[in-house]
């Protein structure tokens, strides 16, 4: 993280932190991206020019996706334990919201951020807030290319993501198909686990929880796993694990109108996780659903694919893990032995 030397004690008013911190913070901005069909796209103006808006020149077959989302800023009840601090929450807002772009298989283009705070909030809070969206977005690849800064009675932040598709490469939640297998990027239950321990009364910052914090402190789209996704035309549907995997999977199979079986034998499941269920004295798998937001990718490959898939992923030095299979009907149930049952934990639900 770079450090920027802040002379007076005094916060700035806005048009001096644009200038003083923003646009030092965002640097020299150039992004050219070119797609497998040719298409590309190339960044006019971003946060430096200070302008209106950002500008890209897009030329050949492209689909544009964009996102966005909401987060709770100090608010984040890690936050307000002392688990995470400014730059986590900024690194948070641009990973969570460009992990959409990746689930759709889309190559990300920017980031359009909305940072409120207090009037009283010292530069260097601020400063760590933009730096941490700034590197958030660069690690997937993606610029901060403007947005909306101004005070409010506390930290709200706020962000839209972009990117840019082959038309042909899109994924969707409604187009998986029976006989299919489900993948899922990594292992999930970790962020989820980090909450409910600390709701418990425990230290993350104690090094055996380093795992499950990170989860929460440096989110880490699925962009290149998205990337061989989407040119891969045996995967068919996505969807990010945001809401747990749960939510995931049962949100897949209604909008594709199908059902999934999910084999608990084949879970990915950290050690960590298996830790946390111990001390918290519950079912593991009810942290591997659970409401966890590890951002990974689930999605649904054509059987014949998968080996093949695996190996490319492999090749890229990425994770990927069969966990079950697309069937007709409706619904999603977890397979032990010859027995079904619904899926255990509890996917997040918004109020």
């Amino acid at each position: 993280m770079t450090a920027y030397a802040l002379t007076t004690e005094t916060p700035r008013d806005e048009p001096s932190k644009i200038a003083d911190i923003v646009v030092p913070a965002m640097g020299a901005e150039e992004s050219d991206t070119t797609l497998t069909d040719g298409a590309t796209s190339e960044l006019l103006l971003g946060a430096g020019a200070q302008d209106d808006c950002a500008a890209f020149r897009l030329t050949g077959d492209q689909i544009l996706v964009a996102g966005t989302d909401y987060i709770r800023g100090p608010k984040f009840s890690l936050y307000e334990k002392g688990f995470l601090n400014n730059y986590d929450i900024g690194w948070y807002l641009a990973g969570a919201n460009i992990s959409d772009v990746a689930a759709m298989g889309a190559m990300p283009l920017g980031l359009l951020s909305v940072v409120r705070y207090p009037k009283d909030l010292p530069d260097s809070d601020f400063s760590d807030l933009i730096e941490g969206i700034r590197d958030g977005a660069r690690s997937a690849g993606a610029l901060n290319v403007g947005g909306d800064i101004g005070s409010a009675e506390r930290i709200i932040l706020s962000a839209s993501a972009f990117g840019v598709v082959e038309p042909a490469n899109i994924l969707t939640r409604t187009s998986a198909r029976p006989g299919q297998l489900i993948c899922v990027t990594g292992p999930t239950g970790l962020a989820g686990s980090a909450m409910k321990l600390a709701n418990a009364g425990e230290d993350l910052h104690d090094a055996k929880y380093a795992a499950l914090l990170g989860k929460w402190k440096r989110v880490t789209p699925r962009v290149t796993h998205g990337r061989i996704f989407a040119v891969n035309p045996a995967v068919s549907a996505g969807i990010d694990t945001s809401d747990g995997l749960k939510g995931a999977i049962e949100t897949l199979a209604h909008a594709s109108g199908v059902s999934a079986v999910i084999d608990a034998d084949m879970l990915p499941i950290e050690d960590s996780v298996r830790q946390a269920a111990q001390h918290l004295t519950c079912d593991v798998l009810d942290l591997v659903f659970g409401d966890s937001v590890d951002f990974e990718l689930v999605v649904t490959v054509d059987a014949e694919a998968v080996d093949a898939l695996v190996a490319d992923c492999t090749e890229a030095g990425l994770d990927l893990h069969v966990i079950g299979r697309i069937d007709s009907g409706s619904g999603a149930v977890l397979r032990r032995g010859e027995e079904t049952f619904d899926l255990p934990g509890a996917a997040w639900r918004h109020a």
